[in-house]
């Protein structure tokens, strides 16, 4: 195992000084607590079980519903399912898309794909079968991991829940990197798909944690791993040693349970689930012991001034942060507690490795407190960190905008406004909906909302709010009291003009929501 080790860092140094003339990790910039790239060699993404299997292979690496993988037995299947994967015609440079459900099985997956040098495209488990179709179509991946075959007629497709043939050996295989470490699904709800393809290698250092990270650390995935950042962040506590505990599904009480239960240093959460955490009765909230908690990140959407000020009057301004900034990885913001008690709103300021921009309409620089559109460019130029596949990026010379709105305040701290695409104009108003759900979650009975614009003869679009209440406040809040309630919080026009009481989770365990359909359907109902 020792030997395989050596030759497995041997054969990066050589590739990558054939390749780029860098360090293997010059083009991370988000993978330590400062932040900043690791001049180490990194070892191939494929080989990391291996290397941390020899080291101590007894160690837990994986714990999905109470069954615990250590070390060798995550190295051992994962080779094995490599084969598998080979044995169906996967080989070095290819895509393999991912359609599983939080499980042991993705995360064997994952690590198969990179030992054979193809690269992972993830796709949720439940999407429909068109957007499936769709991203299939566009990547066209050697082999799709997970759906039925049926759904994917002409396909090459392996169903969920294969376990390769014990026959097949667990022994390592030749060392291979994938040219990109991974390739997400976006914007499927559209109709038009787009995939982010990252440029940085399969291979990483197993000394350098990523935000905060240390080797070795616990840590707890509430979401789900067809997202970004819990694919990403779970995968980087892995390649460091870390010991991942993940939930299949989101659950408040669960959460809680599971950090006290093993002892979990680090956790990334997305604001519905600090909203979710936050709602528990407080006997509740308070009878599991946190005092572990190392890191609390959030990131992927906003989270509301009180229920951020909430978490840290809760936990500590110093072990909360928060992240900003887009899969593409042109450039991020990040944001301590303490820092935000003295800048309250802020995303925080530009990580070293890109610079950002809040540009006007005319396309010059915003003065500090003039909200406008967010522009990133990696310090490497412009397409060093991805490209995609179905779309091409807004682009204001070589700077890119993911499509937020924001404003600078004097000390650089960007502060985020909402996207430009859900900006509702009403009467010649700009309304902004992540302001007036930040206003409805704050009512107590309120479990979560959504807010978008319809629209409207007089107006050009109205407010309309979908909201779904705790389960003892249905039949008994209305939209009088809602709309009552709002009145000290928002001016009049921001107020929706219309409210819909929903039973279903408006958004995902990731926090994300589908506004073009919701919209969509709205107006189709309306006729």
């Amino acid at each position: 195992m020792v030997d395989f080790i050596d030759q497995t860092v041997e054969f990066v140094r050589q590739a990558k000084r054939k390749r780029t003339g860098r360090s293997p990790m010059a083009e991370v910039t988000l993978n330590s607590s400062a932040l900043q790239p690791s001049p180490a060699v990194a070892v191939p993404m494929g080989s990391l079980p291996a290397y941390h299997a020899a080291r101590d292979p007894a160690r837990a690496a994986l714990t999905q519903d109470d069954v615990t993988l250590r070390w060798d037995e995550l190295e051992a299947r994962a080779n094995r399912r490599a084969r598998l994967l080979a044995s169906r015609g996967v080989g070095e440079g290819d895509f393999v898309t991912i359609a599983l459900p939080n499980s042991l099985e993705f995360f064997e997956t994952s690590f198969a794909i990179w030992k054979l040098g193809a690269t992972p495209n993830i796709v949720s488990s439940r999407l429909p079968d068109i957007e499936l179709r769709a991203i299939v179509e566009l990547v066209r991946p050697s082999l799709v991991v997970g759906p039925d075959p049926a759904r994917l007629p002409g396909w090459n497709v392996l169903p969920a829940g294969q376990v390769p043939d014990a026959a097949l050996s667990a022994d390592a295989l030749p060392v291979k990197i994938a040219p990109h470490w991974k390739a997400m699904s976006s914007g499927g709800s559209t109709g038009r798909p787009k995939i982010i393809v990252d440029h940085m290698p399969a291979a990483w250092d197993p000394a350098t944690g990523m935000l905060g990270m240390q080797p070795g650390d616990v840590l707890l995935n509430p979401g789900p791993l067809y997202h970004n950042a819990p694919f990403s962040l779970m995968h980087a506590g892995l390649f460091i040693g870390g010991h991942v505990v993940s939930m299949s599904r989101f659950d408040p009480l669960q959460a809680l349970d599971l950090i006290a239960r093993h002892r979990v240093q680090w956790v990334n959460f997305v604001p519905t689930m600090m909203h979710r955490i936050w709602r528990l009765p407080a006997e509740q909230r308070t009878a599991f012991d946190l005092d572990s908690l190392r890191v609390v990140f959030h990131m992927a959407s906003a989270c509301p001034m009180w229920l951020k000020e909430q978490w840290i009057d809760w936990l500590g301004p110093e072990r909360i942060f928060e992240l900003y900034g887009g899969t593409e990885r042109q450039g991020a913001t990040v944001i301590s507690g303490t820092e935000w008690l003295a800048h309250k709103g802020s995303v925080g300021r530009i990580v070293p490795g890109s610079r950002l921009r809040v540009v006007d309409e005319q396309g010059g620089d915003c003065a500090p407190g003039q909200v406008g559109e967010i522009f990133f460019l990696p310090d490497a130029g412009r397409g060093s960190t991805y490209h995609y596949l179905g779309a091409d990026a807004k682009s204001l010379g070589d700077w890119e905008s993911i499509g937020d709105l924001g404003y600078l305040d004097a000390d650089d701290y960007l502060y985020i406004v909402d996207r430009r695409t859900d900006l509702i104009v009403s009467g010649g108003a700009n309304i902004y909906p992540a302001e007036v759900e930040a206003a409805l979650d704050a009512h107590p009975d309120v479990g979560s909302s959504v807010v978008i614009g319809l629209p409207d003869e007089d107006m050009g679009h109205r407010v309309h709010a979908l909201v779904q209440l705790a389960p003892d406040a249905r039949g008994r809040v209305g939209e009088d009291a809602l709309r009552a309630y709002l009145e000290s919080r928002l001016v009049r026009y921001k107020i929706p003009r219309t409210f819909e009481f929903v039973d279903d989770f408006l958004r995902d365990d990731a926090g994300k929501v589908r506004r073009s359909a919701l919209r969509d359907a709205r107006m189709a109902r309306s006729g």
